[in-house]
């Protein structure tokens, strides 16, 4: 599917005649810099391999040109797009060099190189990235917006647009015969169907005011029922008459978003309403070699403290090292979950949560759960295959069937293998769920995760815990 972000192409081509002026400055840097690694053949023959150097940034910027002159991309998109590019671009010299010279030394200076020109790119994108930010809030390269409809699905589209300023949206205001629900006061209703009606036809007696909304649009998101069908084929004929894109938004049933993605049946094209991104098998093997790798290696290095770990736990109390409990996994499977015991043995363990005074902790096991050390166990349950390193947190059998009956799409976030930490642990929402609103943000995130899936997105996830272990979170107990 073709993401929805619209950018502007003048912008690109100034990003893309950046790349290739940074791709000859970081040649002429290493020529500079590492003499001595240079091959002979780069020496003897500079023009040519400038010029090889910019047709393969040619083929390059044609398979992985920047997106970041687009609206709303991520971290995660530009590192991953720059990577591929930089990599793409050395990947295609070496080939020409190799087959126009016999000469040696070439594939440590083209790795080299490949480095030198990703972190480079990388830089200059965040750089672009911030100007082009700058730009958009003074007001230039903006994109006009109407909506069409008071189906809740309008306030979630919204939010995307204004949460970050400088992708540069103005919201016109939305044209419907009811009032949205909840609608914030910056969303103003500019008046129903009736009078959009006429301000399509071009009725003078309309103000200017509304009448410039309509003129001044560059695009249109409708939200109207399928019984309306007349309405939007007429709104679809407006838009193409008058150079707007038009975007029609899947309704959303109650507090339950569609996000419908297309799938063929044979021949026949339908519409799901999950296509997670671990479905897809490339993506599973990546995941779980990982986890393989990053579990045996964390298994060897934190061996030797285990012992250290269970004794002091022996120390301040009686009982197990371990505590397991049994737990809500992938496909809503029941597993056996490992931990450093933290809390004295107590028979609410499998109902209640941990507070932030409670009296169950002893000492040394308020501060394991502070710092995550009583975590430990659980690259065991990795190794095994019950969990990986990045994913929803495992949730005890009572608290799935409790939330599970009390919050919409709480099972969801049973398609993946549950975490030893997670996108919502790492973005505010870890410990004690005080409030039902807690635990349907937490799932909310959960759910988010498993939608937008990246290898990037887990690493990313993976240092915001380390550094929480260096600073904990507040809401670690």
């Amino acid at each position: 599917m073709r993401h929805y972000s619209n950018g502007n192409e003048k912008i690109k081509m100034i990003v893309i005649l950046c790349d290739f002026i940074i791709l000859n400055l970081v040649l002429i840097g290493l020529s500079k810099l590492l003499p001595s690694y240079e091959p002979t053949y780069f020496k003897q023959t500079p023009r040519v391999i400038f010029f090889v150097a910019n047709v393969a940034m040619v083929f390059a910027q044609y398979l992985f040109h920047s997106i970041i002159y687009k609206r709303l991309i991520s971290f995660e998109d530009i590192t991953g797009r720059v990577l591929k590019l930089a990599f793409t671009q050395a990947f295609i010299m070496f080939l020409f060099l190799r087959i126009i010279s016999d000469g040696g030394g070439f594939f440590r200076y083209m790795f080299i190189f490949a480095i030198a020109l990703f972190l480079i790119l990388l830089l200059l994108r965040f750089c672009e990235r911030f100007i082009l930010g700058r730009y958009r809030l003074a007001g230039g390269n903006m994109r006009n917006v109407l909506f069409v409809g008071s189906d809740p699905a309008i306030l979630t589209v919204y939010e995307h647009m204004i949460e970050d300023p400088t992708t540069g949206y103005k919201v016109q205001g939305y044209f419907s015969p009811d009032q949205l629900v909840n609608c914030p006061d910056k969303l103003q209703q500019l008046g129903d169907i009736d009078l959009l009606n006429k301000l399509m036809d071009g009725d003078e007696s309309i103000n200017e005011t509304l009448r410039n909304a309509i003129d001044n649009a560059d695009e249109l998101f409708c939200c109207l029922s399928h019984d309306e069908s007349e309405e939007i084929v007429r709104i679809m004929r407006f838009c193409d008459n008058n150079v707007i894109h038009f975007y029609y938004l899947p309704r959303q049933f109650g507090n339950y978003r569609l996000n419908l993605q297309p799938e063929l049946f044979g021949d026949l094209p339908m519409f799901t309403n999950r296509r997670e991104p671990l479905s897809n098998i490339g993506n599973r093997v990546l995941k779980r070699s990982f986890d393989l790798v990053f579990s045996g290696l964390a298994c060897l290095l934190l061996l030797p403290f285990f012992p250290i770990i269970a004794l002091i736990i022996k120390l301040q109390s009686p009982g197990p090292v371990f505590f397991k409990q049994n737990r809500t996994g992938i496909n809503g499977r029941t597993f056996k979950c490992y931990k450093f015991r933290s809390m004295h043995v107590n028979a609410n363990a499998d109902l209640a949560q941990a507070s932030k005074d409670d009296p169950r902790k002893f000492a040394f096991g308020n501060f394991m759960r502070k710092t995550n050390i009583d975590e430990f166990p659980q690259f065991f349950n990795v190794l095994k295959g019950d969990m990986s390193i990045v994913g929803p947190r495992p949730h005890m059998l009572y608290h799935t069937e409790v939330y599970g009956n009390m919050i919409d799409k709480y099972m969801v976030r049973h398609f993946c293998r549950p975490g030893i930490t997670g996108y919502a642990q790492v973005t505010g929402f870890r410990g004690e769920t005080k409030e039902l609103w807690q635990m349907e943000e937490r799932v909310k995130r959960d759910i988010w995760y498993i939608e937008n899936w990246s290898f990037l997105l887990d690493l990313r996830i993976i240092f915001k815990t380390a550094w929480g272990i260096i600073v904990p979170d507040k809401n670690a107990y």
